[in-house]
C-alpha cells in the first residue's frame, strides 16, 4: 500500500470511494454520499483541500482530506468548516526535527471492501507524520469512529449541532507525536536494546531530536553519546517507520524512524545515562522491552532478518 498526493484523474474513484463509505457511516444522514454533498466534494474539497490517496495493487481505496495545512507561502490550503468531511471514516514525506503547526483532519473515508485493514491510520498518521497535532469533527451517532480515533489518542474538546445535517458533532484532538530516531542493529538474529539507569524497560538505541538536526544527524549524535559509537550520518539508511503509544508519556503517541547500517562488529561502551545494553531475541524483546518494539520485531520477523 502506498500514500500519494490525490491526482485530478482520481475524481470518479474518490467520488464514488467516498459515497459509499459516507453512505455506511452516516445512515442516519438523508442523502448522504450523494447530490448536493456530493458536488461539494467534486468542486470545493477535491479542489481546494490538501488531499492524499491511498493505493494497493493500483487502485485506490482511501482518501484523506487535510483543512488549513500551509503551503510553501505560509498561507493556509482549503476551506473551512468540516462539510462533507465530518464523516471521518473508522476503519512520506520526512519532516525531521521541524516544528510543525497542526492540521484539521476535514476528511478520512476508506473504501468498505478495505476496511479493517489498517489503511485509515496509516492514513491519519500520515497527516500527522505531515503536520503534527491533528483536530477532526465525527458525528455522534457514528459510533465506529467514535471508537476508532479512542484508540489511536483523540481526546474530547467540544460539541455543535451540524447547521447542515442537523446532526451533533464532536470535535477531538491529538497532539503532534513525539519524534524519536532507532537503530536496528541485530546479531545472530538478536536486536540490540539498551536500558537507562533508574528504568526497568529496554529501548531501541536512539533517541529524539535536537533544534536543526535531521534524522540520521540525530541518530549519528545518540549513538554517540548512549554506546560511545562512531556510526557516520551518511552511513544510515531508512529501514521503515513505527507509529504507537509513546512508553510512559501518558499516552502521546511516538513517530519512530528506524534506521540500519553502519558497522556491525561493535563494542558499544555505554555513556553515563544507559545502564546496560543487550541482544533480545524475539520473546525476551517482547517481554522486557517499550511497546513500540513488538512493532519492530514483528516487521524484522516478515523480513526474516529475525527468527520467528
Amino acid at each position: 500500500m502506498i500514500i500519494r498526493r490525490y491526482r485530478a484523474s482520481d475524481q470518479d474513484v474518490v467520488t464514488d470511494l467516498w459515497s459509499r463509505a459516507a453512505r455506511q457511516a452516516h445512515p442516519f444522514i438523508e442523502g448522504e454520499g450523494a447530490g448536493e454533498r456530493a458536488r461539494v466534494l467534486r468542486e470545493v474539497y477535491l479542489v481546494q483541500a490538501e488531499n492524499w490517496v491511498a493505493e494497493r495493487d493500483g487502485i485506490v481505496i482511501g482518501l484523506l482530506g487535510l483543512l488549513g495545512a500551509k503551503d510553501g507561502s505560509g498561507h493556509a490550503n482549503g476551506p473551512g468548516g468540516t462539510g462533507v468531511g465530518a464523516a471521518a471514516e473508522a476503519d512520506g514525506a520526512e519532516v525531521d526535527g521541524a516544528e510543525v503547526d497542526g492540521v484539521e483532519v476535514g476528511g478520512l473515508f476508506v473504501a468498505p471492501e478495505a476496511q479493517g485493514d489498517g489503511i485509515g491510520r496509516e492514513l491519519l498518521e500520515h497527516a500527522a507524520a505531515l503536520h503534527g497535532a491533528l483536530t477532526l469533527e465525527v458525528f455522534e451517532g457514528n459510533a465506529r469512529a467514535r471508537r476508532f480515533y479512542a484508540h489511536l489518542g483523540f481526546t474530547e474538546r467540544g460539541r455543535r449541532v451540524d447547521e447542515e445535517t442537523g446532526h451533533p458533532l464532536i470535535a477531538l484532538e491529538r497532539a503532534a507525536p513525539l519524534k524519536s530516531v532507532s537503530w536496528l542493529h541485530l546479531r545472530e538474529g538478536r536486536l540490540l536494546s539498551v536500558r537507562t539507569r533508574g528504568n526497568d524497560t529496554f529501548y531501541l538505541p536512539g533517541g529524539k531530536y535536537e533544534p536543526g538536526e535531521t534524522a540520521r544527524e540525530a541518530l549519528s549524535r545518540e549513538l554517540s553519546e548512549e554506546l560511545g559509537l562512531v556510526v557516520p550520518a551518511d552511513e544510515l539508511l531508512e529501514a521503515f517507520v513505527i507509529h504507537d503509544v509513546a512508553h510512559g508519556k501518558n499516552g502521546r503517541r511516538l513517530q519512530m524512524t528506524c534506521f540500519t547500517g553502519g558497522p556491525q562488529d561493535i563494542a558499544p561502551a555505554p555513556g553515563r545515562e544507559i545502564a546496560e545494553y543487550a541482544w533480545f531475541d524475539r520473546r525476551e524483546a517482547r517481554e522486557r522491552c517499550a511497546p513500540a518494539h513488538s512493532q519492530v520485531v514483528d516487521r524484522l520477523v516478515a523480513q526474516g532478518r529475525m527468527p520467528g
